[in-house]
């Protein structure tokens, strides 16, 4: 994707061969910084203070953070050590757990001398396949917009999202906004609403900040907007990403994304959640009951920040000071919500029968 016309992804090995270059997320969208990693510690921290974010990038970045791990102590002490560490980082989206598991796989059987350059032989390779993966949804979720655009020729496909499931939360393209970005490009007329998605304004910050660069016309909206807008036509289909899915194609995303869903059901708005394989979780039978939800610090909640009119960067408190808050950072939507799913391999129907039949090496992944 393009950043004022320059082609940026959200993560890349640096010139020196070794480092890891990331955008820092947390400074959007008031700056635009560049984080250098060197070591397996650089992308834990990474990945738990959220400087990287999204479940496809979060993979990619313990790949990676394996990688400089190995560049360090390529000893089996030393690969059991990374995979600890950078495991625990996030305990929500299970891409972290599958792209260690790949990892581990890669690295185990083979001398530790020749850890080093196979860990990032195979980083690189979880970084390609990302962005292969959310091409392939690209085209499948297009043809969705294509047969809604088809039926108000000239008129403007309107696309409700939750949260950042663009380009920065995965390598590129992203996954709820590729189709999108793929429709800008063949021309169709699309404009998506983006909820600011407290308490972390990853839809206000990060995805209004990408449509925005990338030149895709947008409004910002309260989180509790979307319903009224469903009320009065003004929505075609709403588009998420996902964290886990679970084996019955329950949704673990953003939290918000349940009241997202439930409106959608009750407007008659088709509800579609794009997501890329490696978030299947075929271990998790019940997501409502099984997907442990992140709790998050309270001050992601009690605080804000921002540009003031003079161009300083600024945080204040908006909560009294002697009032709890609670910080859930996902929910659970049921997959009996869910329209289809949007993957690289077509869109399939929410259930637990069409995952297998598209994934069964997955499946059998699991079973082992």
């Amino acid at each position: 994707m393009k950043v004022d016309g320059k082609h940026f992804r959200s993560i890349w090995r640096e010139r020196d061969g070794w480092s890891v270059g990331a955008i820092d997320q947390r400074r959007l969208p008031h700056e635009f910084v560049i984080a250098r990693l060197t070591s397996c510690e650089d992308a834990a921290v990474a990945i738990r203070d959220m400087l990287v974010r999204g479940a496809p990038l979060i993979g990619a970045t313990a790949a990676y953070g394996m990688a400089l791990a190995m560049r360090e102590d390529s000893s089996d002490a030393g690969l059991k050590r990374a995979y600890e560490t950078l495991v625990v980082a996030r305990p929500t989206a299970i891409n972290l757990k599958w792209a260690l598991d790949e990892m581990r796989t890669a690295l185990a059987p083979i001398d530790p001398l020749e850890r080093a350059e196979a860990a990032y032989a195979r980083a690189d390779e979880i970084v390609e396949q990302d962005v292969e993966i959310n091409r392939g949804i690209a085209g499948n979720g297009l043809a969705l917009i294509e047969a809604i655009a088809a039926k108000k020729p000239g008129e403007t496909v309107n696309v409700l999202t939750h949260c950042n499931a663009g380009w920065l939360a995965t390598v590129d393209w992203g996954t709820a906004t590729a189709p999108i970005y793929l429709a800008h490009e063949r021309g169709i007329k699309v404009h998506v609403w983006v909820d600011e998605t407290r308490p972390r304004n990853q839809g206000a910050s990060l995805t209004a900040w990408e449509l925005g660069h990338h030149g895709v016309p947008h409004t910002v909206i309260p989180d509790n907007t979307g319903g009224h807008l469903m009320q009065h036509g003004m929505v075609d289909l709403a588009i998420v990403g996902t964290d886990r899915v679970a084996a019955n194609g329950d949704v673990c995303n953003k939290i918000g994304t349940y009241l997202k869903a439930l409106a959608a059901h009750d407007n008659g708005v088709p509800f579609y959640v794009a997501l890329p394989s490696p978030t299947i979780d075929f271990a998790v039978n019940d997501g409502i009951r099984d997907i442990p939800i992140e709790q998050r610090s309270g001050v992601e909640v009690t605080d804000m920040t921002g540009r003031t009119a003079d161009g300083r960067l600024e945080t204040v408190r908006i909560v009294p000071e002697n009032s709890p808050v609670a910080n859930y950072a996902f929910d659970v939507t049921p997959a009996r919500l869910v329209t289809g799913l949007i993957t690289e391999r077509g869109v399939l129907k929410p259930d637990r029968a069409a995952l297998a039949a598209a994934f069964p090496e997955r499946v059998t992944a699991t079973a082992k």
